[in-house]
């Protein structure tokens, strides 16, 4: 069994950030090993931040980031399922994997940030409004991608009906790019995430509880009489490593955050300690990924430590 762990740089652009922000870490990262640069989806700022210029949207930002990279993999953990009709959504999704060369991997999942649908103007609906409507998406988006060419594809649903759609253009991976479920909910995403998942990600919860998760996945996957093995497992955790307290120290402060609380809820303290942390979370989880939430994306220094002293490591 292949107990090696891949590394993943995931960032926060509503935070406060350019497209060159962003592509100065994509760059760095992949010159320094990285295997894939992942963007939040998000139009609205959380905190305390400033969150200037304003928002990037998360796969215009791909479709340039495809063309100015070589070899990282691309994605969203998770592209907001209210923000965009499944249809003209899943001719995005395939033409920025064809833009890539076949290097886009698709998170999506149900919305959940109400403050700023209604800031810009987007309908947000109850959750099971929301989950529905999640469920259809995920069917019409594979389902698209999945029709043979010279084919067309149709579907009825509560919310959404393609008649006769010619289920195109095609992404640049066949069958279709990987599709990345998460979240903690019980019973439904779990479902979802055996019929649908190539990849599973939890973000910024516990090792207890992503155990928890995780089982419930095996056990949804075993009651439709898949192998639970297919779907790779992931964890997207917020990062802090210094080669000292006092660098430790300067990077909580640079996100806002106590060094204490990060040690507790992230990845923090030196190179030995979140190798020790991975390790733990490696051998209790099964995880196969990590998304580093790198929420200072001008401290570049940051990102070539980690992969210098922490991913060989792992790898």
């Amino acid at each position: 069994m292949d107990t090696s762990l891949s590394f993943r740089i995931f960032t926060e652009p509503q935070q406060g950030a350019t497209y060159d922000d962003l592509l100065r870490v994509a760059r760095t990262a992949e010159d320094a090993g990285y295997d894939a640069f992942f963007r939040s989806d998000h139009y609205l700022k959380m905190g305390s931040v400033t969150g200037l210029p304003g928002p990037t949207d998360a796969w215009i930002t791909l479709a340039g980031l495809a063309r100015e990279t070589s070899r990282l993999r691309l994605g969203t953990l998770m592209t907001a399922g209210t923000f965009r009709l499944p249809g003209p959504l899943a001719i995005s999704v395939a033409q920025v994997d064809q833009m890539s060369g076949g290097r886009v991997e698709f998170g999506i999942g149900s919305g959940w940030y109400e403050a700023e649908h209604t800031a810009y103007g987007i309908p947000f609906g109850s959750l099971r409004e929301r989950f529905e409507r999640y469920a259809e998406q995920l069917e019409i988006i594979t389902g698209l991608w999945a029709t043979p060419e010279g084919q067309s594809f149709s579907f009825a649903g509560k919310h959404y009906r393609l008649t006769d759609s010619p289920a195109l253009p095609k992404p640049a991976q066949r069958p279709r790019p990987p599709v990345l479920i998460g979240g903690m909910g019980a019973r439904r995403t779990p479902a979802l995430a055996a019929r649908f998942a190539d990849e599973f990600n939890l973000p910024f919860v516990d090792v207890d509880s992503a155990v928890a998760q995780y089982e419930r996945v095996a056990a949804a996957c075993t009651e439709i009489g898949r192998d639970p093995a297919e779907i790779i497992r992931s964890a997207a955790l917020v990062v802090c490593v210094g080669r000292d307290e006092a660098e430790i120290a300067r990077r909580a402060k640079a996100i806002g955050r106590e060094v204490d609380e990060l040690r507790r809820n992230g990845l923090c303290g030196t190179p030995a300690e979140v190798v020790d942390r991975l390790g733990t979370w490696r051998q209790r989880t099964g995880i196969a990924r990590v998304y580093l939430q790198l929420l200072d994306l001008s401290d570049l220094d940051h990102v070539e430590l980690i992969a210098a002293e922490v991913a060989p490591q792992l790898r």
